[in-house]
């Protein structure tokens, strides 16, 4: 037990120190590249006196634009990887990811509509937040109505919902115009960390810091109702009341990502299943590790978006085009061991 604390101890200390290395390098990479002492000097130059060697322009770089990238990079990378990995711990089905209950599908079609009605960014941002919640209230709506198989319910609410929030956006793409608003609204729809500033980030971080603190409070109860709702009630988990937990604070994660960077995928899919192969199935391990290699992995993949070519490919495009084989490599290695 002891040699297992230390060797996870040493995996997190591990991750946390790829994440800070790929921290600094972030501020390299892009059309105009800061090294990293410099970055060091100019965060320094806040608490302390240093001698000023640098242009006025790289701190305005570093503070206003790339600091909030970057953070933003690992908070919401961290919070899908979080979220899947609830969700998947939660319906006991890796194949469930973030937006399972329609949240991206809802947020999808609120950001166009502000878009059609030419809405300022934060109107786009608040848009997407209401009806990605939105979406998941109507999904558990339907899932309460529904019988007594509370879990399949909600999980085929939520594909109905989803289908609905689809048609309505393209009956907003129907309406957009084709050379202003339809581009913006596709653009949006495939992800990117571009627009973000240091407001999303003071919206996204207390939201990410209470959603994680709750779930890891209820770690344990979690990790008991992972192994059915009947052995779960019997050993005094409060079932509902946990699985709404869940919900609410996955759901929130979702919600507040998507509405700041649009829709990413892949990462709340296939990450958890990469934390997996280091920590088991034990949740109270399971959901650090993918906040700290969801939050890698993003910053990652929007480090090869700008330092590739001048013309940034989507963040959601990349994502899927690595996830999609990292997460096909990962089943056929996932079958052969259950066949051996």
């Amino acid at each position: 037990m002891a040699k297992e604390r230390i060797r996870f101890d040493l995996l997190v200390a591990g991750l946390m120190g790829l994440l800070t290395i790929c921290f600094f390098i972030s501020f390299g990479v892009g059309s105009y590249p800061v090294s990293i002492i410099t970055v060091w000097d100019v965060l320094r130059s806040r608490v302390m006196d240093v001698a000023v060697t640098w242009e006025p322009a790289v701190e305005k770089v570093v503070f206003q634009v790339r600091i909030p990238r970057i953070l933003l990079g690992i908070l919401v990378g961290g919070g899908l990887a979080v979220s899947g990995a609830s969700y998947q711990t939660l319906f006991k089905n890796p194949m469930v990811s973030p937006d399972i209950l329609g949240v991206s599908a809802g947020a999808g079609f609120g950001a166009a509509l502000a878009m059609l009605q030419s809405g300022s960014w934060a109107e786009i941002q608040l848009s997407a937040l209401f009806f990605g919640l939105l979406a998941v209230v109507i999904a558990n709506l339907i899932g309460s109505i529904c019988g007594k198989a509370e879990i399949t319910s909600l999980v085929l609410a939520g594909i109905i919902v989803s289908s609905l929030f689809h048609a309505l956006l393209s009956v907003v793409k129907t309406y957009a115009d084709t050379d202003s608003q339809l581009p913006s609204i596709t653009f949006w729809l495939m992800g990117s960390l571009g627009k973000g500033d240091m407001g999303d980030v003071g919206m996204l971080l207390p939201v990410t810091a209470v959603c994680l603190t709750v779930l890891f409070l209820f770690r344990n109860q979690i990790d008991v109702l992972a192994t059915g709702e009947e052995e779960a009630t019997a050993l005094g988990v409060n079932v509902r009341r946990v699985g709404l937990i869940v919900i609410l604070t996955s759901t929130l994660l979702t919600a507040v990502a998507v509405s700041i960077c649009g829709i990413i995928g892949w990462v709340g899919l296939v990450v958890p299943h990469i934390a997996r192969i280091f920590t088991g199935v034990k949740y109270s391990r399971l959901m650090i590790v993918s906040f700290l290699i969801g939050g890698f992995f993003m910053l990652l993949m929007d480090n090869i978006i700008r330092g590739v070519s001048s013309v940034e490919l989507p963040l959601g495009v990349l994502t899927a085009l690595v996830g999609t084989p990292v997460f096909a490599l990962l089943l056929i290695q996932s079958r052969r061991r259950s066949a051996s």
